[in-house]
């Protein structure tokens, strides 16, 4: 069975009936439950849930302690391209859209990765728009072997590929990869997608385990928050992570939690997202999967990026430029604005202040006699 069979069956199930079934009853029941069901995670992000987030939240709060410390891994995206033949409509990228399209040569990349690594940062998020002649996995490839000289860890957000390309990325010394399903109700995804290699629904769903099979370290997924409504993309985000962790235990897993910002082009936000139900989603991932990586970007604003510590994060992004070549020329269009605009160092205080310890190195790739190591 594939994810995707999974999916289906969950679809042919009135949802909408589960979810305002709940009750307040309900929902204390589950709070008092160590190990929780897929019907659990949709008791925890009813409307009956919203009346009980502080209940949930001492409750996360214990389990991102109990398995991951006051531990924050920090970490720093660089767009190293930024052609896509993908027309999504709600991405500064968008073939159709007019903008300085780029690709940083090896030289520009080593003035990117000095600045970035200047910071302490040593955990690196390389992104791509999709494009596989302008981004192709031998490009890559070459930018990866670089990176090795500059980060211990180095994840790729880079368009779907075959199991055998990420095999050659890992050997490469890429270990990690994000690949967002953007939007899981597949109805939506294909207005969201009309045109490109992106509109494939089903080969973008199965990406994170060609990812697993391939011997990734870590994967995250995510939906971003807005395009579909909140309480079923939320739900299946959790039953992917909870598919693929369950399938691949030896994988890294986490879930990111983007909501759409402002960006080149126009699109208005279909099912925009307030705080209080983006805490919602948080503290019921936590609950629901107590051993898997929480990851907020600075597509979140300061203030509430502070206030989501201790609720189940364990990963942030500090410092971030979503232009290709930003950290070197502040000029150029960025993927989305940022909106936590604050230095790697003013993260590290904030952090430090709140009695958090900000991690920049967990991780090292080594490789002998074309054998892999890795230690913390």
């Amino acid at each position: 069975m594939s994810f995707y069979d999974l999916i289906q069956h969950y679809r042919g199930q009135n949802l909408s009936e589960y979810l305002y079934g709940f009750t307040d009853r309900d929902i204390l029941r589950v709070l008092c439950k160590n190990r929780l069901s897929p019907e659990d995670f949709l008791a925890l992000i009813s409307p009956a849930a919203a009346g009980h987030l502080e209940k949930m939240a001492v409750k996360a709060h214990e389990l991102t302690i109990r398995h991951f410390g006051k531990a924050i891994v920090l970490f720093a995206p660089m767009y190293i391209a930024n052609y896509c033949v993908n027309q999504c409509v709600y991405c500064s990228f968008n073939h159709q859209n007019q903008l300085e399209r780029k690709r940083l040569s090896i030289e520009e990349f080593q003035q990117e990765a000095i600045k970035i690594s200047a910071s302490g940062i040593r955990h690196i998020l390389l992104l791509t728009g999709e494009s596989r002649t302008e981004s192709s996995p031998e490009y890559i490839e070459e930018i990866v072997t670089e990176a090795k000289r500059y980060f211990s860890s180095i994840t790729l957000e880079i368009c779907p590929l075959s199991r055998d390309e990420y095999e050659s990325l890992i050997y490469s010394g890429a270990d990690g990869l994000t690949i967002y399903q953007e939007v899981y109700d597949e109805n939506v995804y294909k207005l969201m997608h009309p045109f490109g290699p992106k509109r494939n629904y089903r080969y973008r769903l199965d990406t994170p385990e060609r990812a697993c099979m391939a011997g990734m370290r870590t994967v995250g997924i995510g939906a971003l928050l807005g395009l579909g409504e909140w309480r079923t993309e939320a739900f299946f985000t959790a039953l992917h992570a909870q598919y693929l962790s369950h399938k691949y235990p030896d994988v890294e897993l986490s879930i990111s939690l983007p909501r759409i910002r402002p960006h080149t082009g126009s699109f208005d936000i279909p099912y925009a997202i307030g705080d209080r139900e983006f805490v919602q989603i948080m503290l019921a991932f936590r609950l629901f999967l107590p051993h898997v990586g929480i990851t907020i970007s600075t597509r979140e604003r300061a203030e509430f990026r502070d206030n989501l510590l201790g609720l189940g994060v364990t990963r942030m992004s500090a410092g971030s430029i979503t232009a290709v070549g930003g950290y070197s020329n502040k000029n150029g269009n960025g993927q989305f604005q940022v909106s936590d605009g604050r230095s790697v160092d003013e993260v590290r205080q904030m952090l430090y202040q709140k009695g958090y310890q900000p991690v920049f190195k967990d991780w090292q790739y080594i490789q002998e006699g074309g054998r892999h190591f890795a230690g913390n």
